[in-house]
């Protein structure tokens, strides 16, 4: 079992096309079912990672493909990618 800490330590890329997408600044919890609902990444525009939501990458639960010792597998389509990326 993993803390939520220590996803935060943990690299982010995507399997699709081999994006890495950065670290796991913070995690989405589901309060009525008890779960992680998705990760967040934030993005470049974060001072300190406290201020500015704007560029922050979510990524459902559901996308998670392996968490690893260094690194978490995420599977995004381009069509999400493009949202963040272009």
């Amino acid at each position: 079992m993993n803390r939520s800490s220590d996803l935060k330590q943990k690299e982010v890329i995507n399997i699709s096309d081999g994006r890495r997408l950065g670290f796991v600044g913070d995690v989405e919890i589901n309060l009525e079912e008890g779960r992680i609902a998705a990760i967040i990444i934030p993005g470049m525009g974060r001072l300190f990672g406290i201020i500015g939501k704007d560029n922050e990458l979510i990524i459902p639960w559901e996308r998670i493909r392996k968490i690893g010792e260094d690194i978490i597998l995420v599977d995004m389509d381009d069509r999400f990618m493009r949202k963040y990326f272009d």
